[in-house]
């Protein structure tokens, strides 16, 4: 917990980068009933019947120092899918970093190994040489400023009904260049000063 609490604190540096990566899934969920329009007085009426469609996974790439943020939607969410999102990282989002400081959860799809499986010796070390993990502990992912993010599209975009991929990236896209044109971040301010005072109870007790 510490290790993620102090690379919280470092400054902004465009050379090493802090990144926040998680994921989630959405249902796809369709209409059974076309809706009525709205009309004066009354919003859009949608029959509670509904049609379902398959379930998705969204991975968040958050930047907290960058004010940025990606959302790739992909079919599913196993060590492949995870091995192309480092290279992605990696070569299109960070091209010029010398090192990225990468903050996830302690998931076995999060497996560096993964990158040997799915790529050719040599380009699998090179993405992780590019790559500086820190993992948060065992219940303790609310550590990772990206479940901030997946909250706020969560609120912001993903409750309505949406019944397609192609929709769901449309609308993921539309919103994530929203919030990087607004320059929106997270302002974190729990330190680990704060964890040894409000989680006591989570280290171990030493007795003089």
């Amino acid at each position: 917990m510490e290790d993620v609490l102090d690379l919280y604190t470092l400054p902004y540096d465009p050379h090493y980068p802090q990144v926040c990566f998680d994921e989630s899934s959405k249902q796809l969920i369709g209409e059974s009933r076309a809706p009525l329009p709205a009309k004066p007085g009354e919003l859009e009426r949608y029959d509670y019947e509904y049609v379902r469609n398959g379930v998705v996974n969204l991975f968040m790439f958050f930047a907290p120092l960058h004010n940025w943020r990606h959302v790739k939607v992909t079919a599913r969410r196993t060590k492949e899918d995870w091995a192309y999102c480092m290279r992605d990282l990696v070569d299109v989002h960070f091209p010029q970093a010398i090192r990225i400081r990468l903050v996830e959860d302690n998931l076995n799809t999060h497996d560096p190994a993964a990158l040997y499986e799915v790529f050719a010796p040599a380009e699998a070390k090179r993405i992780l040489d590019r790559l500086e993990f820190h993992y948060t502990p065992k219940h303790g992912s609310w550590l990772n400023m990206a479940e901030i993010e997946f909250s706020v599209l969560s609120r912001q975009c993903l409750h309505p009904r949406i019944a397609d991929k192609p929709t769901l990236e449309r609308e993921v896209a539309a919103w994530q260049v929203e919030r990087n044109e607004a320059q929106a971040t997270v302002h974190w301010r729990f330190t680990t000063s704060d964890a040894r005072i409000k989680l006591k109870r989570l280290y171990p007790s030493i007795e003089p």
